[in-house]
């Protein structure tokens, strides 16, 4: 018996590096209860994929897996392997596994352990209860518990310090920023192990990052439903023809790809990503315009804009931190007069975010005889204005109705630069509707806290559809009287120059 428990030990320990030979090995595999059945290729291949990175030994980086997947290819078997055979080869291993509710932490996720602890050949070494799995002899410095997650309990994660490491996340999309970022401080272990799984039901948050820009970070994978062995082909195949295959529906709980857009996201991710690819188009007639997006606090970035007709991407916009309201104004006064930057063209308008500081930038351009004009984020949206009379939307204030402007724009042929941050300041706002019908779009104080950091690189670009503006024909013009809005923003010495673009046209 004493030899059979040594030689069991050898085996296990031999696998340290080899997650899938501990898979094949531990389970009786077409037997009993396991008739008929064995490891899918995309566990495996996950299982190999750990393995690897294990055996390359880079000294200080974490091993980072992010699964996105369809519906029931079996990622709740895996998280119970990849827990039985981390606890089995590293001794003191101190582990968390959380899920997006408790709910289904405990009756899917952790539950599955449960199962496969059963029938492991070294189910006697641990002991499962409804919130910790643990080594027999050592059940304090040896163990994975089970903690349901909330943005009040984060400090479960941040006290992972041990020789071996080891978090699981399940239904990743709806676990909160906040739980990511503390987990982050537990992957300067050596050999730290992370693993998160989930259908890609959001396009944004962190999960979505994993395979955006923070992919440099993460082995990233997605895995289609209909590849997987486990999964019900009829099922799949009644949802392929109710929705089809394009559908958000079929691509999130099927194919494992995230939504084009969410049901509460103002901005689709395809919209920006045909704005992304969309090559520059200006005419000769289209006015160039500067939006200016004004820092409220300390760590926000003031952001100067640029766009003339369609393109907002060839003059890059500049981002400034730290400048105050003078020298910002300064700055603007600079670039609106003909610059370097702009390649020496006049900026027919610039509109500038009049909220909290901002109506100080506005008076000190007037006096310097910059044609500008001050938008109120908080004042009523002008649905008398053309661009938004057409449309038939009605929206709730100025903020949400340059938004919706920009919306239509992006969507009939706006370029704009690649750039992670704007991208991710464009499809990060949620959007509702009032007891009037009016769009409501989420405050930005909201996605501050949702995302870290203001959407200042958008609302620059919003800002740039405030009103119609006509390209000025002379020179600099430095007339910024009283302003119209049922008229041009600018006036043109010449009577047939073109308006700027009108996407509701």
């Amino acid at each position: 018996m004493m030899e059979t428990e040594e030689k069991l030990v050898d085996e296990i320990a031999g696998t340290f590096a080899d997650p899938a030979a501990f898979v094949l090995m531990a389970f009786d595999w077409g037997y009993g209860e396991l008739d008929d059945m064995y490891p899918d290729e995309w566990q495996l291949s996950l299982l190999r994929r750990v393995g690897e990175a294990v055996l390359s030994g880079n000294a200080g980086k974490a091993i980072q897996e992010a699964i996105a997947s369809g519906h029931g290819i079996g990622k709740s078997a895996m998280t119970a392997w990849i827990i039985l055979w981390a606890m089995s080869t590293r001794p003191n291993l101190s582990g968390v596994v959380t899920a997006n509710t408790k709910n289904q932490l405990d009756t899917k996720t952790w539950r599955e352990l449960a199962l496969w602890h059963k029938r492991a050949i070294n189910a006697h070494w641990f002991e499962w209860t409804a919130t910790k799995f643990y080594q027999i002899d050592n059940p304090e410095t040896w163990a994975v518990n089970s903690i349901p997650q909330t943005e009040h309990n984060s400090e479960a994660f941040a006290g992972l310090h041990a020789e071996h490491v080891l978090v699981i996340f399940d239904e990743a999309s709806a676990i909160p920023d906040k739980i990511w970022e503390v987990t982050e401080g537990a992957m300067t272990t050596d050999g730290a192990m992370w693993f998160v799984f989930g259908n890609p039901t959001k396009n944004t948050g962190r999960f979505r990052d994993c395979f955006g820009k923070l992919r440099h970070r993460w082995s990233c994978h997605k895995v289609d439903s209909r590849t997987a062995k486990m999964t019900n082909k009829s099922q799949i195949q009644t949802w392929l023809e109710d929705y089809g295959e394009d559908s958000d529906f079929f691509r999130i709980r099927v194919r494992g790809e995230f939504p084009m857009s969410s049901s509460d996201q103002f901005i689709s991710i395809s919209s920006v990503e045909r704005a992304k690819s969309s090559d520059p188009e200006v005419s000769i007639d289209d006015p160039l315009i500067i939006g200016v997006d004004v820092a409220r606090f300390g760590d926000d970035d003031s952001v100067i804009w640029f766009r003339r007709g369609l393109d907002a991407k060839t003059i890059e916009p500049i981002v400034l931190n730290g400048v105050d309201t003078m020298q910002l104004a300064s700055k603007v006064s600079a670039l609106a007069k003909g610059s370097y930057h702009t390649s020496g063209i006049k900026a027919d308008m610039v509109f500038v975010d009049e909220g909290g500081v901002g109506g100080g930038v506005v008076d000190r351009l007037r006096m310097l005889g910059v044609n500008v004009i001050g938008v109120n984020f908080g004042g009523k949206a002008d649905s008398g204005i053309s661009l938004t009379r057409a449309s038939g939307e009605k929206y709730f204030n100025k903020r949400s109705e340059i938004w919706g402007i920009m919306r239509a724009a992006l969507e009939s042929g706006l370029s704009i630069p690649v750039d992670n941050d704007l991208e991710e300041d464009l499809i990060s706002p949620e959007y509702s509707f009032n007891e009037k019908n009016e769009i409501v779009l989420e405050r930005k104080k909201d996605i501050k806290k949702r995302i870290g950091r203001s959407p200042d690189r958008a609302d620059a670009l919003a800002i740039t559809f405030s009103y119609p503006v006509t390209k000025v024909m002379d020179s600099f013009s430095q007339d910024s009287h009283e302003y119209n809005p049922y008229h041009d923003a600018s006036h043109s010495s010449s009577g047939d120059a073109s308006s700027d673009y009108n996407p509701y046209e």
